[in-house]
């Protein structure tokens, strides 16, 4: 960081508010993504996973400047509307394509709703799993200007390909529409996605659940999902306590960082790992949990890479939770890789 020795622990600056359900400000925030890897300012998508839709900001050193809201579902049951359950944020720059937004839901049970765990699903509940089961492409015009606005998106698209490529996995397949966290009617243990990245075509898919131990994280060609490709698919699962899942996913180095977390909704240790794709190891970078939880009621959700400098990766962190209002925004540092 220029001209400043960085700090682990930085709370950053939301300006105005990013939005939350009823308009009010954020405070569950789950994923963020921006257009360029390095330097300020950066255009970039910040996700709220109780909202059909997503929101621009402007990255700046030391703050964030939320701007206009972008629609990413219409899904809706009896009158109401249904969420995304966004859990991740990416962006991929494709030569042939030029730049787009991708926006990852759960493909999970709603963790609000543990009624039907066991047993035929509701209605209502394969409505919210299919509404969730989707990922969604915003596409950009080639050139920005200073500020990212709904004017630059060339259009919005979304499928749920990726839950035919999760059903055709034999590790993934039995987890499917069951509860992610146990109760006195299931052990749980189901499919949840928080995790979201693109490296070279390929769109990574990190699991919260299930644990089965390790974490699953499955690759599918971004061809395959958003083109006329056919298959391709990879799952591989990285080393991981029980108990622990895949929180969120960035590009750096030519690999994926990696934030790792409770599967279920205790507080408990954050990690931050680089892995390069290659098989079920990673390499530790740091516990992170007391440089990133502001507060009690905090759990971190996005990570996003800022710069090295003196062998530290500085890295921006959101999260939600009853104390994280706008995301908490904070900066964390770990050993680069």
């Amino acid at each position: 960081m220029p001209g400043n020795e960085a700090k682990a622990g930085e709370e950053w600056t939301v300006v105005d508010r990013i939005l939350g359900e009823d308009g009010k400000h954020s405070r569950d925030v789950s994923g963020i993504a921006c257009m360029t890897s390095s330097g300020f300012p950066r255009h970039c998508l910040v996700i709220d996973d109780n909202l059909q839709s997503g929101q621009f900001l402007t990255l700046k050193d030391g703050e964030l400047q939320p701007g206009d809201v972008v629609p990413l579902i219409e899904n809706t049951f009896g009158g109401r509307d249904l969420e995304l359950d966004g859990e991740g944020v990416a962006f991929y720059s494709d030569p042939k394509d030029g730049g787009a937004f991708y926006v990852i839901g759960s493909h999970g049970h709603a963790r609000h709703d543990t009624t039907d765990c066991v047993g035929p699903l509701t209605e209502k509940n394969k409505a919210r799993i299919a509404a969730s089961s989707q990922i969604v492409r915003i596409r950009l015009k080639p050139s920005v200007g200073k500020t990212l606005s709904r004017h630059d998106v060339v259009d919005i698209t979304r499928n749920a390909k990726l839950r035919d490529f999760i059903a055709a996995e034999p590790t993934l397949q039995p987890h499917m529409d069951k509860c992610l966290e146990p109760n006195a009617q299931t052990e749980g243990n189901g499919v949840t996605i928080e995790g979201l990245a693109i490296l070279n075509g390929r769109l990574y898919a990190g699991f919260r659940g299930p644990s089965l131990p390790g974490a699953p994280i499955l690759s599918v060609p971004l061809e395959s999902l958003f083109g006329s490709g056919t298959g391709g698919a990879k799952l591989v699962v990285v080393k991981l306590d029980k108990g622990r899942g895949v929180r969120d996913l960035a590009p750096y180095g030519g690999g994926l960082l990696v934030l790792a977390g409770p599967v279920g909704s205790e507080r408990g240790r954050y990690d931050v790992y680089w892995w390069d794709t290659s098989s079920p190891d990673m390499k530790h970078l740091g516990d992170i949990t007391d440089q990133a939880q502001a507060a009690e009621q905090s759990k971190p959700e996005g990570i996003l890479p800022l710069e090295v400098s003196s062998g530290q990766l500085r890295l921006l962190i959101v999260s939600d939770g009853k104390d994280a209002k706008d995301g908490a925004p904070r900066t964390v540092l770990v050993p680069a890789p």
